[in-house]
């Protein structure tokens, strides 16, 4: 089991939500994490220079190429030339001594041993100053070094639900695409990947690959000359407005046609799901985002005229407000109902870790098969995506609403807008535009009315004064 490494360096650090998931978003996180972790370094390091200097310890230290060295004066070293005299020189030892958080407790542990030497004029330059008491990088599996993965992996990342998933996906990764008996040698990490027949298990294995080596600094291997060719993107079938009303109905058809041995407790499961099915249609979630600590009494609150769904922040991108592109829906699937919330209510409470959570979202992908749903529940999201977009909905308000980028956002309808989308789209352009020169004749027409009109009022007024 992973004992989890001393968290208290993100005390008070919020990693900022990714916006979308993807990876520039990812790097955005990545980034200000570790310029956290620089920051809080290198306060740590001006901390222990000041203690080896109140201490009077005649070493210093010096970060270089992410190694910490110890830098003293010491008698000439054995080979070298003592240029000026005096049987001392200012060198630097490096004992690969890693620029980290971990490392400067070693750093400092080392510079006050070898300053006792100094201080005793008992310094000698044996193997351990001189480097060649390093014994060479055993060739170990990709399972001996997962444990010590974990550990240095949470060195460099806050502790968090999120990250812990995150996590668990390179564990399987390594497991079930690479291996654990495979040796972290250039020839076996080629000959696992070159087995993989599936793209997108290649791409998974060789990204997490560089998570492991870049973590761990390995350099009994690299992957810059394997090449992964994109995947092809899967067929989506994503629903119509029409298909989400009508499929809307076969959890209640499916509860009425099921066999009569369900255990009592579990007979009124089906409406936990068809609201889940109804919400994620509405509002374009996540399933994920119903699940992760639901703020029901806001749902149901009557301060919440607007019906806005409130994502929380533990979730993929952060906090934010959902609103329903059809307002009507909330009343068409009676998203509201006091029994459906108390479902949710039953099985979200005390769920709040990754893998809980995980067990319910995947639970939500068996319901919506077992009941016949001939699209996935990530294609409701697609779909409201679309919707948006066919509404005329500035792309902006709709990233926002489903908690991504505007990239990602243009990047979802375009590969998942249909012929039918289009046809539908085009049509609507063809209709406002005929709307607009119908408008454009309505008022030349009236303007040549009110020409009219003026000209008899004149002529009115000529036969008044006339007579």
């Amino acid at each position: 089991m992973i004992n989890f490494p001393d968290q208290d360096i993100f005390d008070g650090y919020e990693p900022p939500a990714s916006t979308d998931g993807s990876y520039r978003g990812n790097i955005k996180q990545m980034q200000a994490t570790q310029t956290h972790l620089q920051n809080k370094f290198n306060q740590e390091l001006d901390k222990v220079k000041g203690r080896l200097k109140a201490g009077k310890v005649k070493v210093g230290l010096v970060v270089s190429k992410n190694t910490i060295q110890l830098q003293a004066s010491l008698p000439i070293r054995p080979g070298d030339a003592d240029r000026l005299g005096t049987g001392y020189r200012q060198y630097k030892i490096s004992l690969n001594i890693p620029a980290n958080l971990d490392g400067l407790k070693t750093a400092e542990e080392e510079a006050q041993e070898l300053g006792k030497l100094i201080a005793r004029k008992t310094f000698e330059w044996n193997d351990k100053y001189l480097g060649k008491g390093r014994i060479s990088e055993s060739i170990r599996t990709i399972g001996d070094v997962l444990e010590t993965f974990e550990n240095e992996y949470f060195k460099t990342h806050k502790l968090t639900e999120k990250s812990k998933h995150t996590f668990s996906y390179y564990l399987d990764y390594l497991k079930r695409y690479v291996g654990c008996e495979t040796l972290l040698t250039q020839e076996s990490i080629e000959l696992a990947i070159e087995k993989l027949d599936n793209q997108h298990a290649k791409q998974s294995a060789v990204k997490t690959l560089k998570v492991l080596r870049n973590t761990l600094k390995l350099t009994t291997f690299n992957l810059d000359n394997i090449k992964i060719k994109k995947p092809q993107p899967q067929i989506r079938d994503i629903p119509s407005d029409e298909d989400v009303v009508t499929f809307f109905q076969n959890f209640s058809n499916y509860a009425q046609t099921r066999k009569g041995t369900i255990k009592k407790d579990l007979i009124n499961t089906w409406k936990l799901w068809q609201w889940v099915y109804g919400m994620l249609a509405t509002y374009g979630l996540r399933p994920r985002e119903l699940f992760v600590n639901p703020d029901i009494n806001w749902w149901l609150s009557a301060d919440n005229t607007d019906n806005t769904w409130k994502v929380d922040k533990d979730t993929k991108t952060g906090y934010r407000e959902a609103l329903p592109l059809y307002p009507d829906w909330v009343e068409l699937f009676d998203l509201k109902n006091a029994e459906y919330l108390e479902l949710l209510k039953n099985q979200t409470d005390g769920r709040n870790n990754f893998t809980d959570i995980n067990t319910i979202r995947v639970n939500c992908s068996s319901w919506f098969r077992r009941v016949n749903i001939p699209f996935t529940p990530y294609d409701l999201r697609h779909a409201w995506a679309i919707r948006a977009h066919i509404m005329g909905i500035p792309i902006k308000a709709a990233a926002d609403n489903l908690g991504h980028s505007v990239e990602i956002h243009t990047e979802i309808y375009q590969k998942w807008f249909s012929l039918d989308n289009r046809k539908k789209v085009i049509k609507m352009a063809i209709d406002r535009q005929e709307d607009i020169e119908f408008l454009k004749e309505e008022n030349l027409r009236l303007k040549a009315e009110i020409e009219l009109l003026k000209s008899q009022l004149i002529r009115y007024q000529l036969e008044h004064l006339t007579n």
